[in-house]
């Protein structure tokens, strides 16, 4: 089943709008069309965080309350579940692998996990314990890379499950989000901190301060630009009062410039690169859009909406494969929907 609608001066309305999802030219831009599809998850609240885009177009998906990973096809058919073999784990984020598999971070049971795309699922324990993995990232160097919250660490794992740990210069930084830049390391962000760090291969970590020490850095994505791009959280989030409610750029010699949300309530939550090539973000019931410029137009999705994880299919940067549509997860109304592009 699935619901269609147009964004009009803040409604939706019906729509018949039809098509299958397709891969984009690395160098096509497209523009959102204001239609807004939704796909209602069959579990009662079983929170859907996080999306990735396997290469055939498969849409597979994190519920942390549910305990699960979900696929579907582009146009909502052929949905299975497959359960996390650990109880009450919380999966949390999803990335594509190098080898084919999606990879899965398990907030809660501190374990780093891989299912096939027949559902086989394998967890590998973190040795640090109580660490509450996060976001994860494919790196340039064909591993997993992770964050690790509560442990302050990054953690790398090989496809064969081989998992080593970098402690981060600054003590309980709270790595809480991680993605691959252009220049082939991996930028994170330092809740706790409030800093954006970078590290390579090696392991060799840098870290910039943001202006504010306030400011609550939480995800994190490369840009088209070649600038990383980041949400700094706003409100009371994991016991700490933060400030932000803007979206933060850095380049790679660590320049830092910041951008006021609009919207003055709530906190956004993820960003992505979409099927333009501007930077989006959720925030409640909206999604934001940010040109390179830093210009920030909020667009509203149905009512009720708690837009959480997003993307276009984006999974090595800088953008280069993305789908004209951009997939994002509805942790209230228990729903993954999209933004169609044309």
């Amino acid at each position: 089943m699935r619901r269609e609608g147009v964004i009009v001066a803040g409604l939706i309305v019906a729509s018949c709008a039809s098509g299958q999802q397709r891969w984009l030219a690395p160098d096509e831009r497209l523009t959102a069309t204001g239609t807004v599809v939704e796909f209602p998850l069959p579990h009662a609240a079983s929170g859907p965080t996080t999306i990735a885009l396997a290469p055939d177009g498969t849409v597979w998906f994190t519920e942390s309350n549910g305990n699960r990973i979900g696929r579907m096809n582009p146009d909502g058919s052929g949905l299975t579940e497959y359960d996390v073999p650990t109880a009450e784990s919380a999966p949390r984020i999803i990335a594509l692998g190098a080898d084919g598999n999606m990879w899965f971070s398990e907030h809660l049971s501190s374990q780093m996990a891989r299912i096939t795309p027949s559902g086989e699922i394998t967890e590998f324990r973190i040795p640090s314990p109580d660490s509450q993995p996060r976001a994860i990232a494919l790196g340039a160097d064909g591993n997993i890379w992770f964050g690790m919250f509560a442990a302050g660490k990054i953690g790398r794992i090989t496809p064969a499950g081989t998992i080593t740990e970098f402690a981060i210069p600054t003590q309980g930084s709270g790595p809480r989000a991680l993605a691959a830049g252009p220049d082939g390391n991996i930028w994170f962000s330092e809740f706790h901190a409030s800093k954006i760090g970078r590290i390579t291969m090696a392991g060799v970590v840098t870290e910039f301060a943001l202006p504010r020490l306030s400011s609550g850095p939480g995800d994190i994505t490369a840009g088209a630009d070649g600038n990383m791009w980041f949400v700094e959280l706003n409100g009371t989030i994991d016991g700490r009062v933060v400030a932000g409610n803007r979206v933060g750029r850095i380049t790679m010699r660590g320049e830092i410039a910041e951008f006021a949300i609009p919207s003055a309530a709530g906190s956004p939550t993820n960003i992505a690169v979409g099927p333009d090539r501007n930077v989006w973000y959720t925030k409640g019931a909206s999604l934001g859009r940010v040109t390179p410029d830093g210009t920030i137009t909020e667009l509203p999705l149905p009512a009720n909406t708690r837009g959480v994880g997003l993307t276009a299919g984006s999974d090595r940067e800088p953008p280069r494969r993305l789908a004209d549509r951009l997939w994002y997860a509805d942790g209230n109304g228990n729903k993954l929907g999209f933004l169609r592009f044309e």
